[in-house]
């Protein structure tokens, strides 16, 4: 008996194991936990700021803060630029492109470092009302006459959203609550994150319609792309040694990806003519090798461009001050909060005051 007792114990103790790595290695393919907090939406768009402060060391690069900006950090202790992890960010085709959300309206996720107290006190002073659902205080803050939505989920979780009705954000706070299933998520993550290639660093999915498409067409330094305005691209920055560029078409047909393949290498060979041209260079040296990089190739109904970002053409831009739709700026709840991305003066300081506790 005590020699089938430890058979039996030690099948239970690799039954255990296996199971145990069986969840590991999900947790590890599944979409950011950012990513899966989402509503359903056309499109959505993640970056994950950790390995990309880890290769440019952009908080060594201090930045002066605007006035705004200044306020907003005195009044929550919050810096995007050093202490925003990662972030997603859905967006939504608005049926009225003339309506307070213009073409599209947005649903956000942070995940950071936060004082929880301290930015609940400083979103009371903005809303003109709250909302208590599923056990979160849900601000809601005017601007623009839209309502901006914002409620912390966890010690370094917020969610935003500007969509018209609070659908958007109920959703979020309800998907926070199965957070811990690893493939939890919209309908469009789950039908398209298996192709966002593995170690991708910042990724995007949806359709090119969102942000451009009024006129029925796209048209880049004078060429028609043939692409429909509602088809899907899935977009990736990823590390293999170096920093790849992939962006999908998925077409409806073969023939309609052989057409966009085209259009795109004809735009890249008038971008190399230009790049060509005699007196001063239009390009500098890292975007010459960055544009150099680049080709265009069909798989099936599949248009794709692959290409190397170089790391110095990566700091460039990471140190350009950018706006975000994010947590409305201080004094202002009407104007999006102007935030440096790149450049922090300090290092992340240990975890301050006392956090939100998770539900």
């Amino acid at each position: 008996m005590s020699y089938r007792r430890k058979r039996l114990s030690i099948a239970i103790v690799i039954l255990v194991l296996l199971v145990l790595a069986g969840a590991i290695y999900l947790r590890k393919i599944a979409p950011p936990e950012a990513a899966r907090l989402l509503p359903e939406s056309d499109g959505i768009v993640y970056i994950n700021l950790r390995p990309i402060r880890a290769a440019t060391h952009f908080e060594d690069h201090p930045v002066q803060h605007s006035p705004e900006y200044q306020r907003f950090i005195d009044a929550t202790g919050i810096q995007f630029e050093r202490d925003l992890d990662d972030a997603a960010f859905a967006l939504h085709r608005m049926r009225d492109p003339e309506g307070p959300n213009g073409a599209v309206a947005f649903s956000e996720v942070f995940v950071g470092h936060f004082d929880g107290r301290r930015l609940a006190k400083y979103l009371g002073t903005l809303a003109s009302s709250q909302e208590s659902y599923a056990g979160h205080t849900i601000f809601n803050i005017p601007s623009e006459g839209r309502t901006v939505r914002v409620a912390i989920l966890g010690y370094d979780i917020v969610a935003v959203s500007n969509t018209p009705s609070p659908e958007q954000i109920h959703s979020m706070i309800d998907r926070y609550r199965t957070a811990a299933l690893p493939f939890a998520g919209s309908s469009l993550l789950s039908k398209h994150y298996r192709q966002v290639p593995l170690l991708s660093v910042a990724w995007g999915i949806g359709e090119i319609a969102l942000p451009l498409g009024k006129s029925g067409g796209i048209h880049i330094m004078g060429v028609r792309l043939p692409i429909p305005v509602d088809a899907t691209f899935i977009a990736s920055l990823s590390w293999v040694g170096h920093i790849h560029l992939r962006i999908n078409e998925i077409a409806p047909t073969e023939s309609a990806a052989a057409d966009s393949t085209e259009s795109l290498q004809m735009l890249l060979t008038l971008v190399h003519a230009l790049e060509s041209t005699g007196g001063n260079q239009p390009f500098d040296s890292d975007t010459r090798e960055f544009l150099n990089s680049l080709a265009v190739e069909r798989h099936g109904n599949q248009a794709v461009v692959t290409g190397t970002v170089p790391m110095a053409l990566l700091q460039r831009m990471l140190n350009q001050p950018e706006q975000i739709k994010a947590l409305p700026g201080a004094g202002d709840a009407a104007r999006p909060l102007t935030v440096p991305t790149a450049k922090a003066g300090a290092k992340r300081p240990p975890q301050r005051g006392s956090p939100a506790k998770r539900p």
